[in-house]
C-alpha cells in the first residue's frame, strides 16, 4: 500500500467478504487509506437492515453500462424462461433493488465506517404460478464518505478486476509456476502478464474505438484465435509448395 500511495496519493481498497477482517480495517483507516469491502450477511447485519423503518430505503436504480448513440434495439425474445415456463420449473425474477445506509461498528473500526446495504427482492414462481418472495441483503463496509450509490457501483465494479484475475490465470496461464525458484516464478508471472498488457493497449490505441473496446474485452484466448494465429493453406504442386493466409 505504501508503495502505491506514493505514486497514487490516495489509495481505495476494494475486495469481496475474505478481504473484511476487523484488524485489517483499522489499520487501513488509521493509515488512512479508503476501502469497500463486502461483509458477510451475518445475523446482526440482517437484524439492523429489517430493523429499519420504510423511510430509510429509497430504490436503487442502477446506471446504464454505456449510452445508446442511435435508437435503442428491441431485446431477443428469451426462449429458455419460456420453456421454464411451460415445464413448471422454479424460477427466480429479481422485482427490484433497494438501498439503505447503516452505520456500523466492529470491534476494532471507529463507528465513523458505514455500511452500504443494497437489498435485492426476487420473486421466486412455479410455472405461471407465484410460490414466494424472497429478499436477500449485500453488504459493503466503507470508511468513504461518497452516496451510497456511488459506494455500491464502485464495488461492483471490483468484478472486472477479477475477470483480470481469471485471465491472468487460465487465459496467459501467468500462474503456472513452470519452475522451482521464487525468482524464476516471478518473473514468468511479469513476462506473462506482459502479454495481456500488450492486449490492452492494443485495443486502446486502435483508431476504431468501438473494434478497441471489443479487444479489450476480449479474452486472451479468442485474442489469440482471432488477432494472433492467422489460418494458413498449405498447398502441394508438383515442384513448390504454397502457403496462401488469410492475408491473401
Amino acid at each position: 500500500m505504501s508503495l502505491v500511495k506514493e505514486v497514487a496519493g490516495r489509495v481505495t481498497i476494494r475486495g469481496d467478504t475474505d478481504f473484511s477482517h476487523t484488524e485489517q480495517l483499522d489499520r487501513w483507516d488509521t493509515e488512512g487509506h479508503r476501502f469497500i469491502l463486502g461483509i458477510d450477511a451475518h445475523p446482526k447485519l440482517v437484524g439492523l437492515a429489517e430493523a429499519l423503518g420504510k423511510e430509510a430505503w429509497k430504490t436503487f436504480a442502477r446506471q446504464p453500462k454505456y449510452e445508446i448513440l442511435t435508437e435503442p434495439r428491441p431485446k431477443a425474445f428469451r426462449y429458455k424462461e419460456q420453456v421454464v415456463v411451460e415445464r413448471e420449473f422454479v424460477n427466480q425474477k429479481l422485482v427490484g433493488e433497494a438501498l439503505a445506509e447503516i452505520q456500523y461498528k466492529t470491534r476494532q473500526v471507529p463507528p465513523g465506517v458505514s455500511g452500504g446495504d443494497p437489498a435485492q427482492e426476487p420473486e421466486c414462481a412455479e410455472g405461471e404460478k407465484a410460490l414466494f418472495d424472497e429478499v436477500r441483503y449485500f453488504f459493503y463496509i466503507t470508511n468513504r464518505t461518497d452516496k451510497a450509490e456511488k459506494i455500491v457501483g464502485l464495488a461492483n465494479g471490483r468484478c472486472d478486476q477479477e475477470n483480470v484475475i481469471e485471465q491472468l490465470k487460465n487465459g496467459v496461464n501467468a500462474m503456472r509456476m513452470p519452475v522451482a525458484d521464487l525468482l524464476g516464478n516471478w518473473s514468468y508471472m511479469v513476462i506473462a502478464a506482459l502479454a495481456w498488457n500488450l492486449k490492452a493497449w492494443y485495443g486502446l490505441l486502435m483508431p476504431n474505438r468501438e473494434r478497441g473496446i471489443e479487444l479489450v474485452k476480449m479474452e486472451f484466448r479468442r485474442f489469440l484465435s482471432a488477432v494472433m494465429l492467422l489460418p494458413c493453406q498449405i498447398a502441394r504442386t508438383a515442384r513448390k509448395v504454397v502457403y496462401k493466409d488469410s492475408w491473401v
